[in-house]
C-alpha cells in the first residue's frame, strides 16, 4: 500500500506544529482542569458541565490525533524554482479577459484558503498553474466555463 503524501509549505507544517503544541501542553491541561472542577459538583449522571468537558476532550484527542497523522505523511514543498510553478510558488497572473491582475501563492489541499489567495494545487486555477512558465497563457476550466490567463511572475 502506498503511503499518502500531504503536500504543505514550511509555513503549514510550522503553523501545524505550533496547533499540535498548543493542543498538548495547553488545550488537554485546561481540560484536564474542567472535567476536575465538574467532577467536583457532584453526581456525573446529570452533571452537564461534565459531558460537555468529556466532549470537548474527546475532540482535542481526535484533533491531536490527526495533526501527527498529517505531519508524520506530510511533505514538504519547497519552491526553489522561480522558472516553473510548483507547489509553494507565488504566481502573479492575468485573467487576459478582463486584464486583471492577481497574485496567489499554490499550496497543497489542506493549506488552502480563498480569503488568503492561497490556492490548491488540485483546484482548476492551481492544477493550470502547476508546470507553467512566465510567458505562459493557459486556458483553466473552471466551474463557471473556460477562462485564459497568463503568467506574468513566479515568486
Amino acid at each position: 500500500m502506498a503511503k499518502e503524501e500531504i503536500l504543505l509549505t514550511e509555513q503549514g507544517y510550522k503553523e501545524l506544529e505550533e496547533e499540535l503544541n498548543d493542543l498538548r501542553v495547553n488545550k488537554r491541561n485546561e481540560n484536564i482542569e474542567a472535567i476536575k472542577e465538574a467532577r467536583s459538583h457532584g453526581d456525573l449522571s446529570e452533571n452537564s458541565e461534565y459531558d460537555a468537558a468529556r466532549d470537548e476532550q474527546a475532540k482535542i484527542e481526535a484533533r491531536i490525533q490527526e495533526l501527527e497523522y498529517k505531519l508524520e505523511h506530510a511533505k514538504i514543498m519547497k519552491s526553489k524554482s522561480k522558472n516553473k510553478i510548483n507547489v509553494g510558488s507565488e504566481v502573479t497572473i492575468l485573467y487576459v479577459s478582463d486584464k486583471e491582475e492577481d497574485t496567489y501563492q499554490i499550496v497543497g489541499s489542506l493549506e488552502a484558503d480563498p480569503f488568503e489567495n492561497k490556492i490548491s494545487n488540485e483546484s482548476p486555477l492551481g492544477a493550470a498553474l502547476i508546470g507553467s512558465k512566465v510567458g505562459d497563457t493557459i486556458s483553466v476550466d473552471g466551474p463557471n466555463g473556460t477562462y485564459d490567463i497568463k503568467v506574468l511572475k513566479i515568486a
